[in-house]
């Protein structure tokens, strides 16, 4: 998931982007409506908040400048390089879909307000999408280009407008409203109907969630994420499971904050954790993950104790493959990062026969020099391993061809085996490189592969910009007699890398075009033929497809892996909100996965959870583990 990493880290925080990194878009009025009533009123100086957010996402007086607009200043924003303040309109009309609170936008410039001042503000109208227009976000009604006078007889300390309380029930259940994959901006409102309504009439507005749970863990941007419903899709370990497409969770709320970090320092919190009392601010919404409560007051940070989990042995007897992905891994990467994996893979994996790694980059690292070799990179890795307690694991891997498999720039990120040649042998076998496709032979009556290690279809316009899958021969020394296939994968990203991603679940296009999907739909396709051809010799072939396939149990991509029932999820025999290994925008997912063959038999699946929900981690994707008694 690299790539989808990246993109949520572009920016230190979207909502403080510059206007020279992101795309402030001026929604305009047509000239059809000039010198409308609406004109007029902003001419008057009889212009309120309500008014300016109207019931729809967009302002009916974008493009229009506002004079004498009153409101309570509820935050300030004085930090980063998208500075304002939120105003709020203590006299709200009836209506529940029109906003009462606004950001004013004072760019570079801290503004010389305070909480609790009553202002009148003018300003222009406009309608700013955080990461610009074509990433598919909701827009912010804002003030830009802001003057301000205070009231006659305003005190700075008056009285805030009460914070509207996030509930299960003031939450709907629903997420949002069905467009045919359309934009929703030009619908009036439903509150009582959406998640995304009910945020969206509540923008620039005081909020709170009182006592919550987190579900995403506190980040190196100082936000986490909570969930203001208990009961919804609760996961064993306190998180928030994503069950579905039609099941997006929207109790979910990111948290930032506004007050000073050095007094007030933000907490340090992991999934399941509590936010205890209130947490309330200012709604925001931001590129990374949408509506945003900017906190102005931050509840009691309650440490759950969550702990990191090991999995088992394998027994004597047990063939134990495992796949992590560990996160843009190179010798430029801090050496207590090489340290935590080499401990997690021997203490927490119980030392796995053979490990499918994804995310390994070359010597060089981000360094974009024509480097693709990436031995030290796994030479630094298991001699941690060794260090560690662990075995002497060897590996096998093919370098990309430069700048061909997505990634991070100038990494050339690769998947590789690691295995132990204590517990099993590598059929070492000539004739794989980069662009050479290999094919499944019959040798004696089973099935062979033409190269091993050897890149599965590299050429197939369904890898573009997209790691290749290599595959193995391997031999258990308890099964010595026929080959064990594992393939090692990590198909293309969600959020698109050099191709297009997906729009966002919390954006304006609902529901949201997955752009991503037909590639891993294609990929799947290949891989499973490839299944096929094994097992078209050897119905019994014992194969293990691992590693980070970015996406669901549920998704089409996983469907086209199993069709035919050649290969089979044995992690879907697990209780279903058990079924992750990733946290995402606070819901708990399951973006890694090993497959295996009807001749693994019934594999034990295990989920060892010791990154994702932590906010300190040494990856942000948990290792998965099977375990087979092979006939």
């Amino acid at each position: 998931m690299s790539s989808r990493l990246a993109r949520r880290s572009a920016l230190t925080v979207a909502a403080l982007c510059s206007t020279a990194l992101c795309t402030t878009v001026l929604v305009l009025p047509s000239a059809a409506n000039a010198g409308t009533e609406d004109d007029a009123a902003a001419r008057s100086g009889s212009v309120r908040i309500h008014d300016i957010q109207g019931k729809t996402r967009i302002s009916p007086f974008a493009g229009k400048r506002v004079t004498e607009v009153p409101g309570v200043v509820t935050g300030v924003r004085g930090f980063g390089s998208a500075r304002g303040f939120w105003l709020q309109d203590p006299r709200p009309d009836r209506d529940p879909a029109t906003s009462e609170g606004i950001f004013v936008y004072t760019g570079k410039e801290t503004p010389k307000v305070a909480v609790g001042d009553a202002l009148r503000v003018s300003g222009e109208v406009s309608e700013f999408y955080p990461g610009g227009k074509e990433a598919g976000s909701q827009s912010v009604t804002q003030l830009s280009k802001a003057e301000w006078t205070k009231e006659k007889d305003g005190k700075r300390g008056a009285k805030l407008p009460a914070a509207f309380r996030l509930t299960p029930h003031s939450v709907p259940e629903a997420y949002a409203p069905d467009a045919g994959g359309k934009s929703i901006e030009d619908r009036e409102l439903r509150p009582g109907r959406y998640a995304l309504d009910r945020y969206e009439s509540l923008e620039g507005m005081r909020v709170s969630a009182r006592d919550v749970r987190v579900t995403g863990p506190t980040s190196k941007y100082h936000d986490l994420w909570v969930t203001t419903d208990p009961g919804q899709n609760r996961t064993p370990r306190g998180g928030t499971f994503y069950r579905s497409y039609e099941d997006q969770n929207g109790a979910r709320l990111k948290i930032s904050s506004l007050l000073d970090l050095d007094a007030h320092p933000f907490p340090v919190a992991d999934v399941g954790d509590r936010l205890r009392g209130t947490t309330e601010g200012p709604l925001d919404y931001e590129q990374f993950g949408g509506y945003t409560l900017r906190a102005t007051e931050m509840g009691t940070h309650q440490d759950r104790k969550l702990e990191r989990e090991k999995t088992r042995p394998q027994r004597e007897d047990e063939l134990s493959v495992a796949t992590y992905n560990v996160e843009n891994l190179s010798p430029k990467t801090e050496p207590a990062k090489f340290e935590r994996l080499a401990e997690g893979l021997v203490r927490n994996l119980a030392a796995p026969d053979i490990v499918t790694v994804e995310e390994v980059q070359d010597d060089t690292g981000p360094d974009d020099d024509g480097t693709v070799d990436a031995d030290k990179t796994l030479e630094q890795l298991t001699d941690a391993v060794k260090k560690a307690g662990g075995p002497a694991y060897e590996w096998r891997q093919i370098s990309p061809e430069d700048g061909a498999d997505g990634g991070q720039p100038g990494g050339n990120i690769r998947v590789a085996f690691l295995y132990n040649p204590e517990r099993v042998t590598f059929t070492d076998r000539a004739g794989g490189d980069a662009t050479t496709p290999v094919k499944v032979e019959e040798k004696d009556g089973a099935p062979a592969l033409s190269a091993s290690p050897g890149r599965i279809a590299p050429q197939d316009p369904a890898w573009k910009a997209s790691r290749k899958p290599l595959a193995g021969e391997f031999r258990f020394k308890g099964r010595p007699e026929a080959p064990v296939f594992v393939v090692a994968n990590h198909f293309s990203s969600k959020g698109g890398g050099d191709l297009e991603g997906d729009e966002p679940m919390e954006g304006r296009f609902q529901p949201p075009t997955r752009h991503s999907e037909p590639q891993r739909v294609e990929q799947a396709k290949i891989l499973n033929a490839f299944a096929k051809d094994i097992r078209a010799i050897d119905k019994d072939a014992v194969i293990v497809a691992g590693g980070d396939f970015n996406d669901f149990s549920f998704s089409p991509s996983l469907d086209a892996l199993r069709a035919g029932g050649a290969l089979t999820s044995p992690m879907n025999r697990l209780p279903e909100n058990e079924r992750y290994g990733y946290v995402f925008n606070g819901n708990s997912q399951s973006l890694d996965h090993l497959l295996t063959s009807p001749g693994a038999g019934r594999p034990e699946y295990d989920i060892v959870h010791i990154n994702a929900e932590f906010a300190d981690q040494s990856s942000d994707h948990d290792p998965s583990v099977v375990r087979m008694r092979l006939r």
